[in-house]
């Protein structure tokens, strides 16, 4: 004959159970409040906005630096092409940069600064570049990160870096 089981037991072992299920919802509570999350580009997102950058620049004849960064404005990936001008590493990181932590293309800094002869109220830490060629990278409405393109005219390298970017939201498009 089996003895019956002692309900204090039973009362324990019931409020184990729950507190176990409870626990990864509780956390994640807790997660949700103090840990934000932010999408950023991956190095494939990156080689796609790179790949279509040169080819967009072979289809024009042009040698560039492309540099892809992520919303902090860190460096994911950077393409020079053969015989491109040296300071294009420097310069397209500097647009890379301006693009993703503005959220805006560097080409509305250019036109600002050509209408009115400075930028305002501007603090930037680090090289603030205000010239075309910086776009930032938006998917789903937030930026996850930018591509800055140098060594061709302002609008030549705003035109490459718009293919990279155009790449990567068709690829996006197809998952």
């Amino acid at each position: 004959m089996r003895a019956a089981p002692d309900a204090g037991l039973m009362r324990g072992l019931a409020l184990v159970t729950l507190l176990a299920l409870a626990a990864p919802a509780a956390a994640q509570l807790v997660q949700d409040k103090l840990v934000q999350d932010r999408p950023a580009l991956t190095l494939a997102g990156a080689r796609i906005i790179t790949e279509a950058a040169q080819a967009e620049a072979e289809k024009r004849g042009l040698k560039v630096t492309i540099v892809v960064v992520d919303p902090a404005g860190v460096p994911i990936a950077l393409r020079r092409m053969d015989d491109a001008p040296a300071p294009g590493p420097e310069i397209a990181t500097g647009k890379a940069q301006t693009a993703a932590r503005f959220g805006n293309p560097t080409a509305v800094f250019e036109q600002r600064l050509q209408k009115e002869g400075q930028l305002r109220y501007l603090t930037f830490p680090g090289a603030m570049v205000a010239s075309e060629g910086g776009i930032p990278v938006k998917l789903n409405g937030r930026t996850v990160g930018a591509v800055g393109v140098s060594g061709a005219t302002s609008q030549e390298d705003g035109l490459i870096a718009a293919a990279g970017v155009a790449a990567l939201e068709a690829a996006a498009a197809k998952k």
